[in-house]
Order: structure tokens, then sequence, then C-alpha cells
């Protein structure tokens, strides 16, 4: 017994010294994914660029309200109807301060993005992936690179060029100039027009050479590139996969409506769908985990009901304000869903440029039908003011008309707006309060629909746009034709066209849908436009608005160089 007890002893401290403490305390785990390792395979990069379209829909689309609408808010298009203040563009000056949150968002979001993408494409040398699948990663990450600067330049005019991933700190950058900004710019999408797939190869959301070729278009038209403008809108123009709807389609064709009307129903916006038009379309999907649509919320939804749609239980007699509105609210019928008015439409969009040339509004054209621009409205609340089912008319309804004629503004509580915002009779089930009148709780207020970021639509008055620069009116007035042969509207010539008729049309046939901001800022129109069009904004707004500034904490974690902030800001 004693030699099993000397035997145990003496293993017993052999155990002991030979034990290293600091690496059995070291926990081992079988799997840890860093930037070393986590870009290796095929499935690795289909992740990573997932989350490039994840974050694109993110920080345009869903992000916060002050920078998904700052695309509209403020322009000749819509205005803050909440107050001044610097929301929504309510006050130019308060809006864009250096230290504000919208110059600081659009600079950070936009920039996080490019660092995504940049160290996607640092990856792929090293990575297990073949030289056809490496070609894919690097167009599509590229394309939100091109997109994200595209959006930068625009606002914030030259900025630094960061083109490499970045693996340490750096407090040393320099604005690049707008050019080689846009230079590189083109050079990319140039990249990803050649290597995308096309549309007919992809699924519905993904990016295809279309995408790539529009979005091109664009940024040619900013350098002074019109011929490279013309071939890269040609290149998706006489792609036989895209084609401009005509005839009714999708999930409710059979229902009271047109084609244009089709075009923003729930489901109609994807190939699969039959969608011809669709070129980048960004995906929503309800109550499915990362789809960013829920049935009982409007958390994650991008909430153009809630910002366009008008709050209509406000809207009273001006003879007996204490009376019951005559709306119920929030329905979903074509008084506009759960909108909450917080920004209304200018005059100017929804009268001036549907006006004929004898002054009189078209209601030929579709695009400003009862289903697309409704201007009239049913009473709806059997306890209203009102007889149940008679008509309110914006133009002579008696508050409508008091705040025209005193502010040259719409009130807050009815107008005109764009129905593509939202989803008569069809919002998801766990919205409705009550499916007979149709009732919805508060928490409504998204549109419920995938969303068009491109649409064939834009490329044609792209191209148009480029002809009219190259001097070729007849060539650009012959493009918007074809949108507005579509829209029943009445034939131009090329005496009508200039760059604030195409604007204009960009209004008729975009609407909500255009990033109206980028499109007015790359052309140096924003001042002129807003002054002209805009009476809320008229007197807030400067020509140093014509850039955003850069934001100061950009400005002060520089501290190796000095990143020059934009004139006419401190």
């Amino acid at each position: 017994m004693k030699m099993f007890k000397y035997i145990y002893i003496i293993l017993l401290i052999i155990t002991i010294l030979s034990c290293n403490e600091k690496d059995f305390l070291t926990e081992k785990p079988s799997s840890i994914y860093t930037v070393d390792n986590m870009y290796i395979t095929k499935t690795d990069f289909e992740s990573a660029i997932n989350y490039l379209y994840y974050y694109y829909r993110y920080i345009y689309y869903t992000v916060s309200e002050n920078n998904v609408f700052t695309w509209q808010a403020g322009t000749d298009l819509y205005y803050n109807a909440v107050g001044k203040t610097a929301d929504r563009f309510g006050d130019y000056s308060a809006a864009l301060d250096p230290t504000g949150s919208i110059p600081n968002g659009h600079w950070t979001y936009n920039y996080k993005l490019i660092a995504n993408v940049n160290t996607i494409l640092s990856r792929l040398t090293n990575s297990k992936l073949t030289d056809s699948e490496k070609l894919v990663i690097e167009a599509q990450a590229k394309f939100f690179r091109a997109a994200a600067y595209r959006t930068l330049t625009y606002l914030y005019g030259g900025i630094p060029l960061v083109l490499e991933e970045v693996s340490e700190a750096k407090v040393n950058f320099a604005r690049d100039t707008k050019d080689a900004c846009l230079k590189q710019i083109i050079t990319d999408l140039e990249f990803c027009a050649t290597n995308l797939p096309a549309i007919n190869k992809v699924a519905d959301g993904k990016l295809s050479n279309a995408a790539a070729n529009h979005l091109l278009a664009d940024v040619c038209l900013a350098a002074g590139e019109y011929d490279k403008a013309i071939s890269a809108a040609s290149a998706v123009i006489n792609d036989p996969n895209f084609s401009l709807m005509t005839n009714r389609f999708g999930s409710q064709k059979n229902d009271p409506g047109d084609v244009y009307w089709d075009l923003f129903r729930p489901g109609n916006q994807n190939r699969s769908a039959g969608n011809k038009e669709g070129i980048f379309v960004i995906q929503f999907e309800l109550d499915v985990p990362g789809g960013s649509l829920q049935s009982t919320a409007i958390a994650g939804a991008y909430l153009a009901e809630r910002m366009f749609g008008p709050v209509t239980r406000d809207i009273k007699r001006l003879d007996n304000r204490t009376k019951t509105a005559g709306f119920l609210w929030p329905v979903s019928d074509y008084t506009g869903g759960r909108g909450a008015g917080q920004m209304c439409p200018t005059y100017y969009f929804t009268n001036i440029v549907w006006q004929d040339k004898q002054g009189k509004i078209d209601l030929n054209d579709i695009r400003n039908s009862q289903y697309n621009l409704p201007r009239y409205f049913k009473y709806n609340n059997p306890k209203g003011s009102y007889p149940l089912g008679t008509i309110f008319d914006c133009e002579t309804n008696p508050e409508c008309a008091y705040t025209l004629s005193t502010t040259g503004l719409w009130p807050r509580s009815m107008y005109p707006y764009q129905t593509k915002i939202t989803t008569p009779g069809k919002h998801p089930l766990g919205l409705f309060q009550d499916l007979t009148s149709g009732l919805l709780y508060a928490a409504a207020g998204g549109t419920y629909t995938d969303w068009y970021d491109m649409r064939l639509g834009e490329t044609y008055i792209l191209r148009a746009e480029a002809k009219l620069a190259k001097g070729d009116k007849n060539g650009a007035a012959a493009d918007l034709n074809i949108l507005r042969a579509r829209a029943n509207a009445s034939h131009i010539v090329a005496a009508d066209v200039d760059i604030n008729f195409i604007l204009d049309e960009r209004l008729r046939e975009l609407g909500v849908e255009e990033k109206r901001r980028l499109t007015l800022m790359r052309l140096g129109k924003l001042y002129e436009r807003v002054t002209a069009t805009n009476p809320y904004n008229r007197g807030d707004i400067q020509p140093r608005h014509e850039l955003f500034p850069i934001p100061h904490s950009a400005i002060e974690a520089n501290t190796d160089a000095v990143l020059e902030q934009n004139p006419g800001y401190k």
C-alpha cells in the first residue's frame, strides 16, 4: 500500500509541475471569425454582399426619418409641415448646421458602406473563389461603393476618396476634387456594367448590368460626359429584358385603376410579377426575419405613407371647428392610410406641373388620375359633420382654399397626394382594427410594397437630359414623348423642352420615388427651384445650401491634416 501511496504522490507532483496554468485557463473555442479568416469561401463573400444590400436599404429607406426623407423634404416637391425646425428641412440653416444629424448622418452611413466594400475587395485576392465568382462579387461591391460616393459627391462636393481597406487609425484625410470623385465613380460603374449579369439572370432585388448602366448615365451627366450618358441609358432602354408597362398587370389588374397605378400595387414591382420596368427594386418582406416589415407595427418599414399621406382626422369645418371631422382616421382607403401629414406637397407639384398650355390641369394624364393623385375624397365618418359619401374637393373645400390663399400652402390635414405611398384596402391584416370600416391601428404608417430604387421611366428622362445637353432637343422630346404616350399625356415638340421642363417631367413621372434633392444638387438647381416653387422654404434656403457642410465631427477627428469646410459654413 505504501508503494501505491508513493507512486500517487510522485504522479501528482509531475502533473502539477508539467501543467501550464496560463495555457490551461485560455479558452479555445472551436471556431473564431475574424477579418483574417471570415473572407475565404464563396459563402463568406455572399454573406458579406448580402449585408451590403441590407445596409443600403437601411441607410436609404429605413434608418431614420431625417436621413430617409432628406431626398424629398425642403425641395420643389415637399416641405416639412410640422414646423420651422431642423427636422425634414423645416429650416435650412438649422437642418444643415455642421454639427447636426442630417449632414453627419449621410456622411457617416455612406462612409461605413464604403468601408465594408473596401474590406470585401481587399480580401478577394486570397479567397478560394474562382475568377468568375470573384468578378461577380467585385462588381456588386463596387456598385455599392459607387452609389455611396455618388451620394456623397452630390451632397458635399469633392470628398476624400478611400479605395483601400483602412485597417488602422487614419487622421490625415484630404478632400479630392469633385472631378476626381466623379471619375472614380464612373470607373467603378463601367466595371459593374461589364461584369454584372443581365437582369434575367439574377433574383428579384439583385443587381444587374442595367442597374449599373442606369446609375452610370446619371453620374455621366454630372461629369458632363453626355455621349457616355446616352450610351449607358440606351444600353438599358434597348435591352430586350426591359420595356415600359403599357397594359394592366399584376395583383390588382382587375380592380379599377390604370397601368401606372398597377406599378405600385403590392407584389407588382419585381420581374417575377411580370414587371419589365423595375431595374433595381428594394426588397421588403412581411414578417420574415431580415425582411424589415412587420404586420403589426411600422418598425423597419419605409414610412412613406406616414410622411406623405394627409392627416385627415384634422380637417374641420371653418364655420364650426367643434364639429366632428368628416373622415375616419386612419383608414385603409384613398384618404391615405395612416398618413400623418408630416410633409406636404408644394402647390407647384400638385397643380402647376399638371397644367396644360391653357392653364388647366390635364386630367387625361393617368399619372394625375384619381387613382394616382387623388383630389377628391368621399367622407367616410358616419358621425362626421358632412353627409357620409359626399365629396370633399381639395380645390374648393373652404379650409383648403383659405390656407392656400393666405399662405400658398396646403393644410396638413388634406391635399392631393401620390397613392404609390399606400395600399388602399391592402394593408396587412394585423393592422386593422375593423375590417368592415377599414379602420387601422395607430401602428400603421409604413408602405407595404417593395420600392423602386431605379425604374425604366427615369432612364428615358436621363437620356432626354443628355440629349438636351448636346443640343438635340428633337431627340429629348422624342424620349419624353415615349413616357407621355404611356401616360396619355399631350404630345410635346422640341420647342417645349428645356431643363426645367425635364425637371417637371421627373415630378410627373417619378414624384416621391425620386431622390429629388440629389437630382437638383447634381444640376446646381436646388436654390433656384426651391425659391421659385416652395413658399415654405423660400425665406430660409441660401445659395450655400447647394452643398451640405462637412460634419464638424469629421473635421475635428482629422487631426493630422485640414479637411476643408464648404463655403459659407463655419
